[in-house]
């Protein structure tokens, strides 16, 4: 098949991101997850640092689809499988064009990031919710905004949200979200 169509056909399909939780360098091999997105039949893969981060094209656009498809080729091809979140890039510029964080004013050194929910919390929150320099500011859909500013204890924001919302999640940097958006 002629690459250059290939190519094209692929920018006419939706563009996406799956997030994968629990991924680092030691356990997972970024060419490795890039192999197995192109296994699964999706185009353009291309992975975003060294965290799981992957964007793709794809036929189908149910994300939670496209979710369990992921976690089913790492299973089939690794031999493991990684708890995966996916957004549309369309989604993820729509987030980045509202920027919530701008709504908040945080101390020096604070780090903003995003939560992905798998589902919506079962019960309404009293927000902000704050602990040790973290602050959840804002549920939006399947979103959460949360500041924190870096804790001698380690990551405290990450025990607040699992505390919160559950282990149904994964995190990234807003810095991460704007690079995953561009890909």
């Amino acid at each position: 098949m002629d690459e250059r169509k290939t190519s094209a056909n692929s920018y006419l399909m939706p563009r996406f991101v799956a997030f994968l939780r629990g991924v680092s360098p030691m356990n997972l091999k970024m060419a490795d997850l890039k192999q197995c997105l192109e296994a699964a039949v999706f185009t353009e893969v291309k992975t975003i640092l060294s965290s799981g981060n992957v964007a793709f094209h794809a036929t189908i656009g149910d994300e939670e689809a496209l979710a369990r498809s992921i976690e089913e080729q790492l299973q089939r091809k690794l031999g493991r499988s990684f708890p995966v979140t996916v957004r549309s890039v369309e989604h993820l510029r729509k987030l980045l064009a509202r920027d919530p964080f701008s709504n908040y004013s945080f101390p020096k050194g604070a780090k903003q990031v995003v939560t992905f929910l798998w589902r919506a919390p079962d019960a309404k929150l009293a927000l902000p919710i704050r602990y040790e320099g973290v602050t959840i500011h804002e549920v939006k859909g399947l979103e959460v905004f949360t500041s924190y500013v870096p804790h001698p204890k380690g990551p405290v924001f990450m025990n607040l949200l699992e505390k919160t919302f559950g282990k149904e999640q994964t995190t990234r940097t807003w810095e991460t979200v704007k690079k995953c958006s561009q890909a």
